[in-house]
């Protein structure tokens, strides 16, 4: 029988590109939403909190930059798309459309985030998929950020090339 080390894969590096076309719904612009106050208000209320990424962990070292406030669940510029009967089940007494503008902008939907855990390239929130997200809690230094000076370099697509 192989020893499960002589059969593993090596440890190695690899591209990942994930691409794809976000579909927002109609939206005002956000400093006219009326529920805007209360994202203000919780900012006010609890500036000083600490990344809730480093606060899970209860290890701050990875963390840096400005601190950010995340919409976890539903972000502000997809609300008017939500399905209630989804919504409803898993946060019960948010099934009117009315109420979906000031939840989204309450404390059960924001976090704070440092700016490398909600959107550096290759470590936040709005830069890596869930599952690689979730992933950079339990592996340290999963992911970096691509730098490419040509496509060729990394045999990188050249539509998916940084301007």
């Amino acid at each position: 029988m192989a020893n499960v080390l002589d059969v593993a894969t090596p440890a190695h590096d690899q591209v990942i590109t994930h691409r794809y076309v976000a579909h927002y719904p109609n939206h005002e612009p956000r400093d006219s939403d009326p529920h805007y106050v209360d994202f203000q208000a919780f900012r006010r209320r609890t500036k000083g909190s600490p990344c809730s990424y480093g606060a899970m962990l209860d290890d701050f070292s990875d963390c840096h930059g400005q601190m950010e406030l995340h919409h976890s669940h539903i972000e502000f510029a997809i609300q008017n798309g939500v399905n209630l009967i989804h919504l409803e089940k898993f946060y019960p007494g948010v099934s009117n459309v009315n109420q979906v503008g000031a939840w989204t902008e309450s404390a059960e939907n924001l976090v704070w985030l440092c700016e490398r855990h909600h959107r550096d390239a290759g470590a936040g929130v709005h830069d890596l998929s869930a599952s690689d997200y979730e992933g950079t809690k339990f592996v340290d230094a999963l992911f970096s950020a691509v730098v490419v000076t040509t496509s060729a370099a990394l045999d990188v697509p050249e539509d998916d090339v940084p301007e």
